[in-house]
C-alpha cells in the first residue's frame, strides 16, 4: 500500500473516530461470510457503523488525536473490527444478542464509551447495561417532573385543601 492511501485511511479513521462519543474494538475475523453479513445488517439495523481496519493504521490514528488512547493499543492485535456508536451500550447489545448463536465471535477486544475505556470480552455485560449521558439526563428528568406533576395535580384538583385555600386568598384579594 502507497503511503499517501495509508495517510487516507489514516485521516478517515480519525475523522470517524472524532464524529461519534463512543467505539469498541472487536474481533470478527474468523467470521464466515454469511455470518459476517449477518452481522453487518445487525449493525446497520442497530444505527451502529462497522468498519474493518489495519491496526497498525488505527494505531497511528489513535496517536494522532487528542486525549490518551494507549490503554486500547494492547488490544490492537489479530485483526480488528471498529463499531462506532452515538448510543454507548447498542453495540454491547448487539454482540451480545448475536454471540448468542456464535459461541466465539465477534468478540469484544476494547471499548472506548463515554470518555472510558473497558478491555476485554469480560467488559461486555458492563457495556450492555451502561447508560448514555442523554439516558441519563432523561431519567433525571423524569425523576424531577414527577414531584412537579404532584404539585400541579395537587394544586388543580378541586378536592384539594391547598387549592380551597388558593381559592380563598383570591378571593380576599378581589
Amino acid at each position: 500500500m502507497k503511503k499517501e492511501d495509508k495517510i487516507k485511511i489514516i485521516e478517515q479513521i480519525e475523522e470517524t473516530i472524532k464524529a461519534y462519543p463512543s467505539f469498541y474494538l472487536v474481533e470478527t475475523a474468523g467470521l464466515n461470510a454469511e455470518r459476517t453479513s449477518e452481522l453487518r445488517r445487525a449493525c446497520f439495523k442497530a444505527g451502529v457503523k462497522l468498519m474493518v481496519v489495519k491496526n497498525k493504521l488505527l494505531h497511528k490514528a489513535l496517536e494522532n488525536l487528542e486525549g490518551d488512547y494507549s490503554e486500547l493499543y494492547p488490544a490492537l492485535k489479530e485483526s480488528t473490527s471498529l463499531m462506532f456508536t452515538e448510543v454507548a451500550n447498542a453495540p454491547a447489545k448487539l454482540l451480545k444478542d448475536f454471540v448468542k448463536k456464535d459461541d466465539v465471535l465477534p468478540k469484544l477486544k476494547g471499548a472506548y464509551v463515554e470518555e472510558t475505556v473497558y478491555m476485554g470480552a469480560d467488559q461486555l455485560d458492563t457495556l450492555a447495561t451502561i447508560k448514555s449521558k442523554n439516558e441519563l439526563i432523561a431519567d433525571v428528568v423524569a425523576l424531577l417532573q414527577s414531584p412537579a406533576k404532584n404539585v400541579i395535580s395537587a394544586l388543580t384538583s378541586g378536592g384539594s385543601k391547598l387549592h380551597g385555600i388558593l381559592e380563598t386568598l383570591s378571593h380576599k384579594e378581589d
